[in-house]
This record gives C-alpha cells, sequence and structure tokens, in this order.
C-alpha cells in the first residue's frame, strides 16, 4: 500500500467518534432492506405545476417509520430515545429528522448514533407522507394530523403545504426559502395516488443541484497536498465514474470519507459523458 494512503487511513483511525459511527452503520448496511420510498425528480420549469402545493425542503436525516420502527431511507434501524416517538401510529410515514437550517452535522452525528443522546431534544420529525395510504396526498397528511391531534407528540410537525398560483408565486417561495438558509422547495401533485421512486408528479426546486457518489478510490494530492487526499473517486448510481477535487476543507483532505462511505457533492449540468460539470463536495453522508 502506498504511504500516502497508510498516513490517510491512519489519521482516519484517530477520528474515533466518526469511525465508530460509520463502521456500524457500514456492517449494516450489508444486511438492511431499502424501503421503497418517493423520491423527487429536479424541476426545469416546463412543467405545468399550476394547482401543484409547494413546501421548504429540509436539509437532515431523513427518517421512514414502517409502524414500529424509524429506519433510515437505506433501511438502516435508528435508535431514538422512547420517549420521541411516543403516540406514533401502526401506519407508516415518511418525514425528516431536522433542527434548523445549517445543522446538518449536528443532525447526523445525534440521529446516527447508536446510544441515544440529550441532543435528539433538539430534533424534529418533520413528516411530509404517508405511504401506502389511500387517498390523495393532501387526504394522506390529514389522515396524519388527525391521528397526532389524538395522540399528541411534542417533536412531530406535519409539513405545511402551499397552493402554487402560477410560477411567479413559485419564484417568490423559493426566493424566501433560500433567503433563510433554506436548501430548497419541493413541488408535489396534490391529487395523486401514493406511488413509490422518482416520478414527475414530485419535484425539486434548488439554486444549485446537488448529488450523491460512491467512494470507490482516494486519490494522492499535489503541491501543498502531497501528503493528504487530492480527490476522490466517486461512482454515480448511474454507473458514471469520475474524480471530485473541489470543495474540501484541509480537515477533510487529511481525514478523507473512507471508500465505501457515501458523499453529497453540488454540481451544475452535465458534460456529453454525464459527468456532473463544476462538482463540489460539500459533505459526507452516513445515513
Amino acid at each position: 500500500m502506498p504511504d500516502f494512503v497508510k498516513n490517510i487511513y491512519c489519521k482516519i483511525n484517530k477520528m474515533c467518534l466518526i469511525g465508530t459511527m460509520l463502521s456500524v452503520f457500514l456492517c449494516t448496511v450489508c444486511t438492511a432492506e431499502t424501503p421503497h420510498l418517493q423520491k423527487a425528480r429536479s424541476y426545469t420549469g416546463n412543467e405545468d405545476i399550476t394547482g401543484w402545493v409547494m413546501s421548504e425542503k429540509l436539509d437532515g436525516i431523513r427518517g421512514y417509520w414502517d409502524g414500529s420502527r424509524l429506519l433510515t431511507r437505506k433501511g438502516l434501524p435508528l435508535h431514538p430515545p422512547p420517549w420521541f416517538i411516543e403516540n406514533f401510529p401502526t401506519f407508516e410515514l415518511d418525514g425528516e429528522l431536522w433542527s434548523k437550517q445549517g445543522e446538518f452535522e449536528f443532525i447526523q452525528s445525534v440521529v446516527l448514533d447508536a446510544n441515544p443522546g440529550p441532543g435528539w431534544e433538539k430534533i424534529n420529525y418533520h413528516i411530509f407522507e404517508a405511504p401506502n395510504q389511500k387517498g390523495t396526498f393532501l387526504q394522506r397528511l390529514d389522515r396524519t394530523k388527525q391521528w397526532f391531534a389524538l395522540h399528541p407528540n411534542a417533536h412531530v410537525r406535519v409539513i405545511p403545504q402551499t397552493l402554487v398560483q402560477d410560477r411567479f408565486y413559485l419564484n417568490r417561495f423559493v426566493i424566501d426559502v433560500e433567503s433563510r438558509g433554506g436548501e430548497g422547495v419541493i413541488l408535489k401533485n396534490p391529487n395523486m395516488p401514493y406511488h413509490t421512486g422518482r416520478s414527475e408528479h414530485v419535484l425539486k426546486v434548488k439554486k444549485a443541484r446537488d448529488m450523491e457518489g460512491l467512494v470507490i478510490g482516494i486519490n494522492k494530492g499535489k503541491g501543498k497536498y502531497e501528503k493528504a487526499m487530492g480527490s476522490l473517486t466517486l461512482k454515480l448510481e448511474n454507473g458514471v465514474i469520475f474524480k471530485l477535487g473541489t470543495g474540501f476543507s484541509d480537515m477533510v483532505r487529511n481525514n478523507p470519507p473512507a471508500v465505501g462511505t457515501t458523499v453529497t457533492f453540488k454540481y451544475h449540468g452535465f458534460s456529453i459523458n454525464g459527468v456532473p460539470k463544476f462538482a463540489s463536495f460539500l459533505r459526507v453522508r452516513a445515513d
């Protein structure tokens, strides 16, 4: 093994807390069954969204309640304190575990810890769907509201939905969300029955797009980063492989994500070969 790789992994081993969290989740992911959930496509501006509803897209950890357990989007079990899931229904829920803007790292460290700590007191469960329930989207949310009206839980929120009047109204809403540090907006056709996977009926609106890639290689740096990581080799969901080399802090370069982990990066369009353009690292995703 090259010396620079040995040096990198030695530094990784010193990050005890993060290393422990990732190792637990990477071992569990092999046996976890990924839930079949909805996924949003990117809004292009050409869709007719009149009569749809919109809501703020929260930048937290997605939490799927299967009727008895709280799981990540990949099916990994979460370990909230018993009081956090008190009065949850026997039917399914889908939502975001979130505190406030700009706290993704805090949220991730709290939610993915196998030993629930006091940080959970700052987390709320923001529900945006009731999977596999009958009726339209708003009817499914109404059933959720009715349940928690009769079975209160102080850490549950049902995300408000706003009717889209036209594109100008949407643009104002997006500007308002982003001015408050929000990640973006979710658009949804309220008349559709529940469905899984990506479709043209659930869209995300963001100023800068982002996506995820699997780390399959760590590449040596040059110059001042000669003894650190220079770039990561990523594999996308569609099989495209490319090197991500910008957006890293010195701390990340000296303690890079391990092979097998998933990272999020932002980008602006694609090349003719399907490679993300102007890609820049955002964060490691351990969920």
